[in-house]
């Protein structure tokens, strides 16, 4: 069909608009060529004439149909142009909020200016694997793409990221970079996923800044290359920076920012540690205030410096070299508020005291430098004064050189963390990049950034162009070589000889280079040669460049200065100067090249060569950048490149809004719209020849439907386009001209149309026939009814006016009376109030007379008691001044006596006796004092004689030290060598100490996992319990409330169980690396073995001297650590009364709570049962009271144990966590011989975690486990109860022994007091009371050893009794052989039955083989399917009876253990699903025979009176039946985990992709990205092999002899991974929300629901799992387009979360015309009926979550004496009992 042949009427259009770029209209009249103008109508249906150009005859471009818009591939559109992208785009994003879009090999990214939960762990699994067009377009699409290609082709590829500022680069790249994190992991323990991710905030804080089109820019370009090994894992990154815009560092715009560190600095100006860099806010740096907008709304600089110290921290740089760079950063912001003033026209001064002091140089010679510069001539060097603007210039070069400096450190520091030792097998390569810039002055940053962009544009076109080209060889179709827009001109121009780089450097170099020469040299040299140089009109010093993407106009100011990136030499060498290390090793690598000889004359002529060289070898910044550009080409070039493009919608960042003007520069800039022209000018639509002919077989006649799908589509088409030129047939494809798919959906819809309108001519008459019947019928009836509803009114109102005479009369009557009684009561009341009110003024006259003379009253007695106290104070003041006379009297009487001798005498009396006294001491310490001095002296004679004996001994021990240093050298070698080994040696303890303390605390780890859980899950279970029976007993109350919360405490504790499984794997990875060590160990002591077999006595007498001094070190440290424990011993005997009081108040707290909530539980239950009047069986003493009264008791004692566990293990907990905590470390510590002091390091708090463990992990858990190591020991380890048990023994017997001491000593005391005789009696009465003391215990150990006796006799009888049986036997069978030789005759014998009790014996060292056979090589396949089901599980138990049965615990205890773990390894080593399944079926029997044959009376009223005989006897073995629950749970876990890996690929192709309703299903035009076909290919899944897998599922777990109820929970969790696979396919894929679509789900789920039907599993809960997908199902199939319609959704999808209904609205998308799109309005009504809507906010189901697991008893009717184990288990040494 021809192209003018479209504008026909009713067709649409695109022409310019000003305001819109383009805007929709419609043709109201035929187009015919030769028309000079289009007859249109806008879309506010007014109307307009288009011009046409009568030369070029070009028309508007038609626009696309309805259902091809919002399409997630641009290239799938039938027409491609600009206006039909930008239409698309805006659709996508303003309407579906869709930010991604494919453009064939592009990903479109539009910055939404909102945060999207699009990017979490559940979208990441969701895209994982996935091919790239099987689901909606997404950055982890195309990085899932490059990650696939890199692990298929073996090939390096590249992530190329580019776009404008505000774009969303940085955000697109990093989400990049997070998704190879997650997918691939690392290799290593280093965990380099995590390093790679911390380098985003540290590149953030240092390279981005705020700009007035983004909050976060970078101002850098960077490439970085993550490094994978052969195994696919990250082993490492490099990373590649490109031209950093050095001049923000000085230089800010308004509403701009620096770099995102300093402000970061500032923010933490108040912390202690940044004190010393004197820092304050934002505002008083001149390099921060000057965009004046120092904050940016919604970040806190605080958190992110800690983000960025963090990062900072993962990668490895220390703090000290963290506080070196914020010390330098700080040192930047000062120098830029240094002053520079004038002191003349030539000279200025200046202060730099607090930049000096940061960066510890010298003040004077950078002061000077700042406002000097050194001018070298040939002969002498001239140091001259600059001035103010000059110094200012030079001030900010070097600040911008010193911030290079530190970001070039970064960058190698991060590069030096993301490093690996050895080479990656391949990489993957992140660009992200500026794109292309203009603005109104562009510089040398826009020059550089464009001329990059140049580069990329080229490669870009050129990777197209060779995709196009081998797709058409590929299909083997003709094609023409396509024209596209080359831009090597362009970069010629540029980078070529004598372009404009080439120049610059050039003018660069010259002695008074500027740029006006420059300019000049460019007028002169390119302008009206190159095509793509122009000259503005009205300006000298500007040049135009013709970019691929617009015109740019460059200013020349500024472009030689920023290319020479100079900085003043001084200055530079000042600070190399400095004392700050850092500082130094900042400018390392501009160190000047060395002199050519130490000899040359030195002089003014070899420091100006020198400086010379210093000059040449230096590159300039344009020269650089293309070096850099070009090794990135190279790399691009040498990768499979893949290509992100971000869009920014708008300038003022507003969510989700689009501006056309802005959007159409930035899609002509990147390449989008070059994409489009290249593949319009080929064939730009590519069918399949199977999707064709489903869309379009409506198109088709029955004489073309022929077998070959190629010749019926080949027929068709020929019939359909006349012109062969519009399409190509291809060997797996059509190919189609632009516009052709167009045509065909019209002609597709027009057919459709026609079968539509006469379907409803057809019903419509069938309609209005059986209206017109219904009506006619409908008038005769009501005719019938409404002539006797006349007769019956008629009668009904005569009746009505006689009955309203007679109530008129009775109505007046009452109104009467009313009126009269109204006015008796009205005057009655008048009446009243007038008396009351005359009453109660007499009432107040009387209480205001007795109030006056109350008052009076009290008046005059106030007055008279006032007049009595003053004269009462008068009179006591007289008594006291007579008194004071008397005394003073008195006083002086007393004085005169004291004065006299006589006093003085009795008072001295006495102290002539204590004089003589102290005379006579006196004269015994002078005694005292000679016998200490003669002492003395004979000390002084005894040291002198000792000391001639040291000075002897001297002097031979210098003689030997003079003939040992003649054999020094070689003591020496050898004493280096001694120590070396004993450095490795004891390197060797240490790690194995460190790895034996690992193991150790994972294992109690894990043992304390299992009992806390355990005994949390019992006693939660038994309350629950006790709920569940009073909530039956009270009808039924809130029964979903408990069994949601019992099913969140399994889900808990399964989870918990899991982890416990990685813990016991992490556990077996530590002893297998334990075990190399050893070995490793071995190999180090043989080693040093050898070296020590040195024939030298001199060596051997120096070793075992130091072996010796190594043992008196060694016994210290024993006598430093037993002085130590004594003392913890006593602290810990002072805490004990401490303890016990603290447990007696806790006790008492806890049993008064819980007395008081059982005496609420007990009176709620008692006054339940007392309502349920009638009932006697609800009555007390009635069966059901007696029942719950019993559960009641029974759950009181459990809590009333559990409690008190708890009480003493807290108070327990309190007093000895330390104590024991040291005590746990010497256990430790004692097999390996080392230092207790040492080992006390190595566990000590202060520590660094990195000494255990790198990551820190290990190092927590041991701090956890330190607060609960009592509990661990006192519940867990079997060793550690008996220890206690012992313990608390001997502080008995020791309290015992200290009483009795006591005892001893009082009656000594007392005894001591008596006389002779009563002495000697009373210490025999005690005498004779201890004995017999003695005697009593001594006869209850007696009583105890006899019941032991009479125990092991009743054992010893039955062992004879079977022993004389088996001898028996073998009597009767060899007597009678005897008989017949002496008789001559035949005697037939006949073995009796013996009675078998249901065990297995077999010796210890079959022990092994009996697991191996049984379980290692047991194959659920062959022999163990014909098997009794659960043969195994009844082996072992039979075994165990027999161990029981002969008490025997070891045995018990090997038997269960050594099971648990052999069938543990067997899962892990086989881990298919009959394996899993088998497994899990036995250890439930093995479970269940644990639980029958206990004795107990829940599990023994199943029994027979055969098997309640076989129950166990000497052993209680309810831990291990937790422990095998435990692995049941486990099993059961794998088992899901296996099934959801087989099934998990089958299910989105099968419920979603496959066409289950023949002709429902429309497929639409797919573009470039086409997504994997679903048709009925080869090993495409269906329907069909899911219900068939599920069959095998189901018949695999009940062959094995899996309990019902188990089956039932594995079918309901694999219809909700069913349910949750599709729905998340479902909301991730916009091509499969459709009503069409809804039909097939439902479809489908029928069909897993007839499945359910036909296995009777209806009441497993599966089918409610599939609700959230029934109701997506019936969400895309109703109406959307009234306010009821909104509230009908709301009603309906309650299994479906906000966000889930929200996404399925916005994606949905017509497959026909006749459909229509869901508004904004409508969305927006949904959103509002559903906002109070409590529900998590995630979009995707979670598809790994496993529902918690119960196992119920499931007796076994099967008795154990008839089981016969069969001889092809070969399980021979197996004999029955």
């Amino acid at each position: 069909m021809a192209a003018l042949e479209l504008y026909s009427k009713f067709a649409r259009v695109w022409i310019p608009d000003t305001t819109e770029v383009w805007r929709s209209a419609e043709l109201t009249k035929d187009y015919k060529p030769g028309d000079p103008v289009l007859h249109l109508q806008l879309e506010d249906e007014t109307g307009f004439e288009y011009k046409l150009d009568p030369k070029s005859g070009v028309l508007p471009p038609l626009r696309n149909p309805d259902i091809l818009v919002g399409e997630n591939d641009l290239t799938a559109l039938s027409y491609l142009h600009e206006p039909a992208v930008l239409h698309n785009l805006r659709v996508r994003f303003t309407d579906s909020k869709l930010i991604y879009t494919y453009c064939g090999i592009i990903l479109v990214a539009i910055n939404p200016y909102e945060s999207l939960s699009i990017y979490g762990s559940d979208i990441i699994s969701a895209y994982s694997g996935q091919n790239m067009g099987d689901m909606d377009p997404h950055i982890f699409a195309v990085s899932e793409e490059a990650y696939k290609q890199m692990a298929r082709d073996e090939k390096n590829q590249s992530i190329i990221v580019s776009g404008e500022s505000g774009a969303g680069k940085t955000v697109s790249a990093k989400y990049a970079m997070r998704y190879f994190a997650t997918v691939s992991g690392s290799s290593a323990e280093a965990r380099v996923e995590e390093k790679v991710l911390a380098s985003s905030p540290i590149m953030e804080a240092i390279g981005n800044a705020k700009t007035t089109r983004n909050d976060n820019s970078s101002r850098f370009g960077k490439y970085i290359e993550i490094g994978f090994d052969r195994n696919h894992h990250i082993i490492g990154a490099n990373m590649r920076t490109y031209l950093l815009e050095k001049s923000r560092v000085v230089f800010q715009a308004s509403e701009e920012r620096n770099y995102h560190i300093f402000y970061q600095l500032c923010a933490c100006a108040h912390l202690p540690e940044f004190e010393p860099l004197k820092l304050g806010s934002a505002d008083d740096f001149p390099y921060t205030n000057q965009g004046r907008s120092p904050i940016i709304e919604g970040v806190n600089d605080l958190k992110e410096m800690e983000a960025t110290r963090k990062a900072f921290s993962l990668l490895g740089i220390t703090e000290a070299h963290q506080m070196g760079l914020f010390q330098i950063l700080s040192a930047i912001l000062h120098l830029g508020n240094v002053e520079v003033k004038e002191r003349g026209s030539s000279s200025c001064g200046i202060s730099v005291s607090l930049f000096c002091d940061l960066t510890e140089v010298s003040y004077e010679s950078m002061a000077h430098w700042l406002c000097h510069k050194k001018l070298k001539t040939a002969t002498e060097i001239l140091n001259k004064p600059v001035t103010r603007l000059e110094a200012t210039n030079g001030r900010d070069a070097l600040a911008k050189h010193i911030y290079a400096k530190i970001f070039s450190w970064i960058v190698s520091q991060v590069n030096k963390a993301l490093s690996t030792s050895s080479k990656p097998h391949s990489f993957i390569g992140v660009l992200d990049i500026y794109g292309f810039e203009t603005f109104e002055v562009n510089s040398f940053e826009q020059f550089c950034i464009n001329y990059a962009n140049e580069k990329l544009q080229q490669q870009f076109n050129m990777h197209v162009f060779k995709l196009e080209q081998e797709e058409y060889m590929k299909e083997q179709i003709p094609w023409t070589l396509i024209d596209f827009y080359d831009n090597q001109p362009c970069i010629n121009l540029i980078e070529a000889k004598m372009g404009l780089l080439d120049l610059l450097d050039e003018e660069c170099t010259m002695p008074k280079g500027s740029d006006d020469s420059w300019a000049q040299k460019l007028y002169n040299t390119h302008l009206k040669k190159s095509s793509h140089f122009e000259k503005p009109r009205m300006s000298n010093k500007a040049f135009i460049i013709l970019h691929f993407a617009d015109k740019v106009e460059y200013q020349c100011d500024g472009f030689l200065e920023k290319n020479k990136d100079t900085v003043n030499e001084e200055q530079i060498n000042v600070l190399k100067a400095s004392k700050f290390d850092l500082l130094v090793e900042l400018f390392q690598d501009e160190e000047t090249p060395a002199a050519p000889s130490s000899t040359a004359p030195p002089g003014r002529a070899k420091l100006g060569r020198s400086t010379q060289s210093f000059r040449e070898h230096k590159k300039s910044v344009g020269l650089q950048f293309r070096n850099s550009l070009h090794l990135l080409m190279d790399t691009l070039n040498a990768t499979t490149p893949h290509y992100v493009r971000c869009i920014k919608p708008n300038d003022v960042k507003a969510p989700f809004m689009l501006d056309p003007h802005r959007a159409v520069q930035q899609l002509r800039a990147c390449g989008v719209l070059e994409t489009i022209r290249i593949s319009s000018a080929g064939f730009p639509s590519r069918w399949t020849y199977q999707e064709f002919f489903s869309r379009y077989r409506v198109l088709m006649r029955q004489k073309e439907f022929l077998s070959d799908r190629k010749l019926t589509c080949q027929s068709v088409l020929e019939r359909l386009v006349q012109n062969k030129d519009k399409y190509q047939f291809g060997k797996t494809k059509i190919f189609f001209r632009a516009g052709q798919v167009a045509y065909l959906e019209k002609l597709r819809a027009d057919k459709l149309r026609a079968a539509c309108i006469n379907i409803q001519k057809t019903i419509r008459c069938w309609l209005a026939r059986k209206k017109y019947l219904r009506i006619r019928q409908a008038t005769i009836t009501l005719q019938k009814y409404t002539r006797g509803h006349q007769a019956r009114c008629l009668c009904k109102t005569l009746r009505r006016m006689r009955a309203t005479v007679i109530f008129q009369k009775y109505t007046r009557m009452w109104a009467a009376r009313r009126q009269f009684l109204r006015q008796r009561t009205a005057a009655v009341l008048i009446q009243r109030l007038l008396r009351g009110y005359t009453a109660r003024l007499e009432y107040k006259r009387l209480v205001c007379e007795r109030k006056a003379l109350l008052i009076q009253r009290w008046v005059r007695g106030f007055l008279a008691r006032w007049r009595f106290r003053r004269i009462k104070r008068a009179v006591v003041y007289l008594q006291c001044c007579v008194r004071r006379m008397l005394a003073r009297r008195e006083l002086k009487k007393l004085k005169i006596e004291a004065r006299s001798v006589e006093h003085y005498k009795k008072l001295n009396f006495g102290m002539e006796n204590k004089i003589m006294q102290l005379q006579r001491k006196l004269d015994e310490q002078h005694k005292e004092n000679r016998e200490l001095s003669e002492q003395t002296r004979q000390m002084e004679s005894h040291s002198a004689t000792e000391l001639e004996k040291l000075h002897m001994q001297l002097k031979t021990l210098q003689e030997v030290e003079v003939e040992s240093r003649h054999r020094g050298d070689l003591v020496t070698s050898l004493q280096e060598e001694l120590e070396l080994v004993r450095q490795e040696l004891e390197k060797n303890k240490e790690v194995i100490f460190i790895y034996f303390l690992k193991r150790n605390i994972l294992f109690y780890l894990f043992l304390f996992i299992e009992h806390i859980y355990l005994s949390r899950y019992k006693m939660t279970k038994n309350i629950y319990y006790f709920k569940i029976k009073k909530s039956e007993s009270t009808h039924q109350e809130a029964p979903e409330h408990l069994q949601a919360q019992l099913n969140e405490e399994r889900f808990r504790y399964q989870n918990l169980l899991t982890e416990h499984l990685k813990l016991e794997e992490r556990y077996a990875d530590l002893r297998s690396e334990k075990e190399s060590i050893h070995s490793s160990v071995l190999t180090g002591s043989e080693v040093s073995s050898l070296e020590r077999e040195v024939p030298d006595v001199s060596l051997l007498l120096k070793l075992q001297r130091r072996v010796a001094e190594l043992e008196k070190e060694k016994m210290d440290l024993q006598s430093e650590m037993d002085t130590k424990e004594e003392q913890l011993e006593l602290e810990q005997t002072k805490r004990v009364l401490g303890a016990e009081r603290d447990y007696e108040a806790l006790k008492r707290q806890e049993l008064e709570s819980d007395n008081k909530k059982l005496k609420k539980d007990l009176q709620e239950l008692r006054q339940s049962l007392s309502k349920g009047s009638g009932s006697k069986l609800a009555s007390p003493g009635g069966q059901a009271y007696n029942v719950l009264l019993e559960q009641l008791n029974s759950t009181t004692e459990e809590l009333e144990m559990r409690k008190e566990e708890v009480l003493i293990l807290r108070s327990q907990l309190v007093n000895h966590e330390a104590f024991k905590h040291k005590v746990v470390c010497k256990l430790f510590l004692q097999s390996f011989d080392i230092p207790f002091v040492k080992i006390l390091k190595i566990i000590s708090p202060t520590l660094d975690l990195h000494e255990l463990n790198e990551d820190g992990e290990l190092w927590m858990a041991y701090e956890s486990l330190k607060e609960t190591n009592r509990i661990l020991v006192s519940q867990l380890q079997t060793q550690g109860q008996t220890h206690e048990k012992e313990v608390e023994g001997l502080r008995a017997e020791l309290l015992q022994l200290r009483a009795e001491l006591d005892q001893q000593q009082q009656m000594l005391s007392n005894s001591l007091e008596l006389p002779h005789d009563a002495r000697i009696q009373a210490s025999l009465q005690h005498e004779i009371s201890r004995l017999t003391q003695q005697n009593m215990d001594l006869l209850e150990q007696m009583g105890k050893q006899d019941k032991m006796i009479r125990k092991l006799k009743k054992h010893l009888k039955t062992y004879m009794k079977k022993f004389g049986e088996a001898e028996g036997v073998h009597i009767e069978q060899s007597s009678p052989e005897n008989m017949v030789g002496e008789s001559g005759r035949t005697v037939s014998i006949v073995r009796k039955e013996r009675d078998f009790q249901g065990m297995l014996e077999y010796r210890r060292e079959d022990e092994s083989k009996l697991f191996k056979i049984l379980i290692t090589e047991l194959k659920p396949r062959g022999v163990a399917v014909n098997l009794v089901t659960g043969l195994p599980a009844y082996i072992l138990f039979m075994c165990l009876r027999h161990a029981d049965y002969a008490n025997d615990d070891q045995r018990v205890s090997i038997l269960l253990n050594s099971s648990i773990n052999t069938i543990k390894n067997v899962l892990k080593k086989r881990g298919d699903f009959e394996t899993i399944s088998f497994w899990l079926a036995n250890t439930c029997r093995f479970l269940h025979c644990l639980r029958q044959y206990s004795g107990e009376e829940a599990y023994a009223k199943h029994n027979t009176p055969r098997q309640n005989e076989h129950c166990l006897t000497n052993f209680d073995l309810s831990e291990y039946r937790q422990v095998l629950s435990d692995l049941a749970i486990q099993i059961y876990q794998q088992l899901i985990r296996v099934i959801e890996n087989i099934l998990h690929p089958k299910i989105a192709p099968a419920m979603l992709e496959q066409e289950t309703i023949q002709g429902v299903m429309g497929v639409k035009p797919t573009g470039m990205r086409k997504r994997t076909p679903s048709f009925n290919e080869e090993g495409s899944h269906s329907l069909e092999s899911i219900l068939k897998q599920l069959d095998v599922f189901y018949y695999t777990l009940l062959q094995h002899g899996n309990d019902t109820e188990v089956v039932r929970q594995v079918i309901k969790q694999q219809f909700y991974v069913i349910c949750s696979v599709t729905l998340n396919n479902l909301l991730l894929r916009k091509d499969m929300c459709s009503w069409s679509k809804g039909l097939q789900i439902r479809y489908n789920v029928c069909q897993l629901e007839e499945w359910l039907l036909d296995k009777d599993l209806q009441g497993s809960g599966a089918r409610e799992s599939l609700e959230p997908l029934i109701q997506a199902a019936q969400l895309l199939q109703i109406k959307k387009k009234s306010q009821d319609d909104a509230e009908a959704i709301c009603t309906m999808c309650t299994a479906l979360t906000t966000e889930q209904i929200v996404k399925i609205l916005r994606l949905y998308t017509p497959v026909n015309e006749f459909e229509e799109r869901v508004s904004i309005s409508f969305i927006k009504s949904v959103q509002t009926l559903l906002k109070d809507r409590k529900e998590s906010s995630q979009l995707l189901m979670d598809a790994k979550i496993i529902f918690p697991v119960t196992f119920p008893f499931n007796p076994s009717p099967v008795a154990l004496e008839t089981i016969q184990i069969p001889s092809s288990l070969n399980l021979s040494f197996l004999t029955r009992v």
